[in-house]
């Protein structure tokens, strides 16, 4: 099943206008699509595909290992040879010649960061065989995609050595909302909005978790199906998933990421937390999981100054690595025993809590998703994040989600609730009110709900919008 990616396809069908080779560079977490994007980019364009990927690193491995893995899969895919090259170079050249320049080729070195592993040279080899060989392809696209993403940027994206050779540098995130709500189907329009939102809520926009559901069992039997049994993809995948896309520190890097299980910090309050000392190791982490696309540094613009928020706080943008952390892990063994074969999810202490916390997630993840709904369409965004201030000389203050343009502040509230009432108002108030903005900035405020509303909140007229979460959805 592929959905979405419009946008990234789009980017690649404009390189088959071009006279020239291009090399192109896909990066993002494991399960976010991105073979299965380049797969169907050469599908759609009738191109001859050629697939080759790495081999899983393991202790007793050597890289006439990945060698040889790489001489069998190009084989099967062509008529050369399948004893092993002696080295990267002689394998580029294989390759090489084995693309026809009267066909669009487009070839894929998969898991980059693997058939790398075990050569620190590597990179250097595929640059000089860019140089040499593919680059006088006119009909080729040469693709190099992985999950660790930190391996790409450091060794292509930002390497001096490949400096105006890339053509194209994709990296794929979570699918919208609106793409997300596809995997239903036709049933989409019959399931209440709360079973989609609790889904998504567990899985986020990762495809690969999303093809595992079945529209026709409710939200908490799909959970459960997915997480709660045993060596089901949900229960297993986290370890996998954070081993492929974190290759430095990977237990000091866990401990970091679960420091954002319960809400978003700063560098200094993790640092705290795991009491380590203030500086590079703990940053060096959240940025490695930034990288990955498990963790969000929200860097709003201050309203009151113009100026960036000197406190940047980090947001732990990937919803199943938070259920997994909060739920799963910590009954791993029960699990495995079979505990929840027939148990309501229900049951699960503060889950409400943590779906409605992962409901905040999903909104400010998708942000852009709302700009039109708050009427926003067309106007610059110069700043989107949730915005906190601590006490100090000023009262605290403590926004979902803050959307600034050059002349207007949007506060965003975001709540999932059974009963939203008049409170509701007086709670948004109180936070535009402890704004002090600069001279020609307005203040709009937008509720963005799940749940039922009291009519009276909407006879107000106090927000300038009021969306249903079924509106984002698309699903009215």
């Amino acid at each position: 099943m592929f959905i979405g990616r419009e946008n990234a396809l789009d980017q690649l069908n404009a390189l088959l206008q071009k006279q020239t080779a291009s090399l192109v560079t896909c990066r993002g977490r494991r399960r976010i699509g991105k073979s299965t994007l380049i797969e169907v980019f050469a599908e759609r364009s009738k191109s001859r595909f050629i697939k080759l990927e790495g081999r899983r690193p393991e202790k007793g491995l050597t890289n006439n290992d990945e060698l040889a893995t790489f001489a069998k899969q190009l084989a099967n895919q062509t008529s050369i040879e399948s004893t092993p090259p002696s080295n990267w170079l002689d394998a580029f050249r294989r390759i090489d010649s084995q693309i026809n320049d009267s066909e669009r080729t487009v070839v894929l070195l998969d898991e980059v960061s693997w058939m790398a592993y075990y050569d620190k040279s590597f990179a250097s080899d595929l640059k000089m065989a860019w140089d040499n060989l593919f680059k006088k392809h006119k009909k080729l696209i040469f693709v190099v995609c992985g999950s660790v993403s930190t391996w790409i940027r450091e060794n292509i994206v930002d390497n001096g050595a490949f400096l105006g050779r890339r053509s194209l540098d994709i990296v794929l995130k979570e699918l919208p909302i609106s793409d997300c709500v596809k995997f239903w189907g036709k049933a989409a329009s019959r399931i209440d909005e709360r079973e989609i939102i609790d889904v998504l809520s567990v899985t986020g926009g990762v495809p690969r978790y999303l093809e595992e559901i079945n529209p026709s069992l409710s939200a908490f039997e799909n959970i459960r199906r997915l997480c709660f049994m045993p060596n089901s993809i949900l229960r297993t995948d986290f370890d996998e998933m954070f081993n492929d896309v974190i290759s430095k520190e990977q237990d000091f890097s866990a401990q970091v990421l679960r420091c954002l299980a319960d809400g978003s910090k700063t560098g200094t309050e993790i640092s705290k937390m795991l009491r380590v000392d203030k500086g590079g190791r703990v940053f060096a982490a959240l940025r490695r999981l930034e990288e990955a696309g498990l963790v969000s540094s929200d860097v709003s613009i201050n309203p009151e100054t113009g100026k960036p928020s000197r406190e940047i706080r980090f947001r732990l943008r990937d919803n199943y690595s938070r259920f997994y952390i909060k739920y799963i892990e910590p009954m791993k063994r029960i699990i495995d025993d079979g505990a929840f074969d027939c148990v309501s999810l229900e049951a699960l202490e503060g889950i409400e809590t943590v779906l409605g916390l992962a409901f905040e997630n999903l909104v400010v993840n998708n942000y852009r998703e709302l700009i039109p709904l708050i009427n926003l369409k067309g106007t610059l965004v110069t700043s989107a994040a949730p915005y906190r201030r601590v006490g100090g000389n000023k009262k605290g203050c403590q926004i979902d989600l803050l959307i600034q343009t050059r002349r207007t502040i949007c506060v965003v509230e975001i709540k999932r609730r059974q009963e939203i009432g008049r409170e509701i108002i007086n709670e948004v108030d109180n936070k535009i009110r402890a704004i002090e903005r600069p001279s020609g900035v307005s203040a709009r405020a937008a509720l963005v709900y799940l749940g039922h509303l009291s009519p009276v909140v909407e006879a107000d007229g106090y927000f300038d919008s009021i969306i249903h979460f079924r509106k984002v959805l698309g699903l009215s």
